[in-house]
């Protein structure tokens, strides 16, 4: 719990002065950490509509996660898609997507190969679509029954559009993360901590930060009560504009 602790005062000092703008993916806190499962599914929904003499409010919010293991259970197929819209007789405060397939290699009780592809759609960011493809490797540091520790390292090669100005980037970056699961059982929680480092390998200073913490309470064998908060900074050149959002999500998620 003590590492816990630090990923989430590193979330909120990194975050603080952070304003709504955009949701992120937690990667992490949607892998499923089920050993001898074959097939596992999770999704969310949201659905909202408010009128008030035509003024109305229309909020979409829908995330599909799936995972389908091999049967000597050394290979991991890992697919996340998500699409959230708040839309107003006015203008869209939210509209994006995301799509993230990953496939996992288990070498031994230590090391693991992964590799994945990623679309990615935000028209309130300056960044509006990114696309990326990857590889690496990812280390499990501790496996205990209750805590599990996470290192992973990749390369990517990512494709970035400005829609403002028609501009296109063509980046090869270095992902590094460090992720936390941790499971109590009284009270009845599963939390997971993940802080991801991206900077471009020619140059350091245009990186991005990503924290991502998620608490998750059982109600039942399919439904549990979850708690989602993410932080997302991007830093490009000295003198440009940077990005920033953040998102703190509280539902039900279901897993068949």
């Amino acid at each position: 719990m003590k590492i816990l602790r630090v990923m989430f005062w590193l979330c909120l000092l990194v975050g603080g002065l952070s304003h709504l703008r955009a949701q992120l993916v937690n990667i992490e806190s949607k892998r499923m950490q089920r050993d001898s499962v074959r097939l596992t599914l999770k999704s969310d929904l949201l659905f909202n509509y408010t009128d008030n003499n035509g003024n109305y409010i229309l909020q979409i919010g829908s995330n599909l996660t799936t995972q389908l293991k091999s049967k000597d259970l050394k290979k991991i197929y890992f697919f996340i898609g998500n699409y959230n819209l708040i839309r107003t007789r006015d203008e869209d405060f939210q509209n994006s997507w995301f799509f993230h397939f990953r496939y996992n290699q288990k070498l031994s009780d230590l090391w693991r190969l992964e590799a994945f592809l990623q679309n990615q759609n935000n028209e309130r960011l300056i960044i509006t679509s990114r696309n990326l493809i990857g590889a690496g490797v990812r280390l499990k540091l501790v496996s205990e029954e209750k805590t599990k520790v996470y290192f992973g390292n990749a390369y990517m090669y990512e494709t970035e559009r400005i829609a403002a100005t028609g501009q296109e980037f063509y980046n090869h970056r270095n992902s590094s993360y460090l992720s936390v699961n941790q499971a109590l059982e009284k009270p009845r929680i599963d939390f997971t901590g993940t802080v991801y480092f991206q900077p471009l390998y020619r140059t350091i200073s245009n990186h991005r930060v990503l924290c991502e913490l998620k608490a998750e309470v059982p109600i039942t064998q399919v439904v549990s009560l979850s708690a989602l908060y993410n932080y997302f900074f991007s830093s490009f050149l000295p003198n440009s504009e940077n990005d920033r959002s953040s998102n703190l999500r509280v539902g039900l998620t279901f897993t068949l």
